[in-house]
């Protein structure tokens, strides 16, 4: 045993030692210089489209040029299909009706093929073929054109008077004089999840990132993206955050105003509100559009106002909805959907529209630059119009010499009270 303890001299050199020992591994470690740290590698070191914003207009503008073999980075400070978007929630109507205004007819034609593409192939539908019903007084310019413009492009429709209409949705109350058109292949779109199904189908990874406003400089033949890959190309699709990103070209040129939407659930068993027995809804009457739709997957009668808001932020405004706006569109289902008249109110959403001066769409590129594009203007209509938005931002990028449409110009953008087409 004794052998197998260690003597006193032995135990005095180790404590002698232990102090020195770790005196030179300090002054080691103190001469040892930090390594300078390379910068990041960008996750792509180039792409041919960078796209700010995976709304309705950025998904679908990804999709085409993937589709033409184009690379590209998509970003979002948010994500895709959030609930702070002008295309986020849950539906949207897809209509072709559009009076005399046939660009958007011609490109709500356009797109659904492309929305009833997407639907037939996503785990779930994207596309609810309810058919669209719109009603307004007799003699309605609006209502005539978008009938001549059915018959001219043969849209399968039904139309007919006050007595059609009753015979046909017992449900809604209508007025004598009214006169309607169903145009039976339209209906509804699922949104935010819509939006996810588009990039989902393009295979382009949304990457959350707060994307400045680009450099300007015309000598730059790249433009640099914030973890130092490049793009040849910006495409900016922030929607309501464009008149932001852009506040001297843009400001009062895009607005975002305040809407809100509700939802409002039918009595146990009564099917007279969902797909099977009622489609897409718009009342054209007043002046102004009221307009709704069915009871799709389980969130209840949806009813909308058309009238434009206040002005919002749309990182801050307050999502709450008002007892005022509420009573409003109680008081509007007593009047046309007496059977909701005590209906609970299931649900409700604060969105927003960004609303351009002239109602038009902006598809344009920035003032005195060549390959950065500004696209937005929804002004409420957008959404329907995605495929067909898209396909026209990526043509202009795949074909530079393509003139921009006019009512898209950067040019016809005032600074006059912004209107919405819907």
């Amino acid at each position: 045993m004794a052998g197998d303890v260690p003597s006193r001299r032995a135990l005095l050199t180790g404590m002698v030692a232990l102090p020195v020992a770790t005196t030179v591994a300090a002054a080691e470690r103190k001469e040892r210089k930090p390594k300078k740290r390379k910068p990041a590698r960008p996750k792509v070191q180039h792409v041919d489209v960078a796209i700010i914003g995976a709304g309705v207009f950025g998904a679908w503008t990804a999709w085409h040029l993937v589709r033409a073999g184009k690379s590209v980075r998509l970003f979002d400070a948010y994500g895709a299909g959030h609930w702070r978007a002008s295309s986020g929630g849950e539906s949207r109507v897809i209509r072709m009706g559009y009076g005399a205004d046939t660009i958007y007819s011609d490109m709500a034609k356009e797109s659904l093929p492309y929305w009833k593409d997407l639907s037939d192939t996503a785990s779930l539908p994207i596309f609810h073929n309810t058919g669209v019903l719109w009603f307004a007084p007799q003699g309605d310019s609006y209502t005539r054109q978008s009938l001549d413009w059915f018959k001219a492009n043969r849209v399968d429709h039904e139309h007919g008077d006050v007595r059609w209409l009753q015979d046909k949705w017992r449900q809604i109350q209508f007025y004598q004089g009214e006169t309607g058109i169903l145009e039976k292949d339209g209906g509804a779109l699922i949104a935010g999840r819509g939006v996810q199904e588009v990039i989902a189908d393009a295979q382009v990874e949304v990457e959350r990132v707060v994307m400045p406003a680009p450099l300007i400089a015309k000598k730059i033949r790249k433009h640099r993206l914030p973890d130092g890959g490049t793009a040849d190309h910006l495409v900016y699709c922030a929607g309501p955050w464009l008149a932001e990103l852009f506040p001297q070209q843009l400001g009062g040129k895009i607005v975002a105003t305040r809407q809100e939407v509700y939802h409002f659930g039918a009595p146990q068993g009564d099917t007279r509100f969902t797909p099977a027995e009622l489609p897409v809804w718009a009342d054209f009457n007043n002046g102004r559009i009221v307009y709704g739709i069915p009871d799709i997957e389980g969130a209840g009668f949806k009813i909308a106002i058309d009238v434009h808001g206040p002005v919002v932020d749309p990182d801050t405004q307050d999502r709450a909805p008002t007892p005022a706006g509420i009573a409003e569109a109680r008081a509007y289902l007593a009047q046309r959907f007496p059977g909701l008249t005590d209906a609970p109110l299931i649900g409700a959403r604060v969105c927003q529209y960004e609303n351009s001066s002239n109602g038009d769409y902006m598809i344009d590129r920035l003032p005195g630059q060549d390959r950065i594009w500004l696209v937005g203007g929804g002004s409420g209509h957008g959404f329907k119009n995605g495929p067909a938005v898209g396909k026209r931002v990526a043509a202009h990028i795949l074909d530079p010499a393509l003139p921009v449409e006019p009512r898209f110009s950067y040019a016809t953008k005032g600074t006059v009270a912004a209107r919405t087409v819907y």
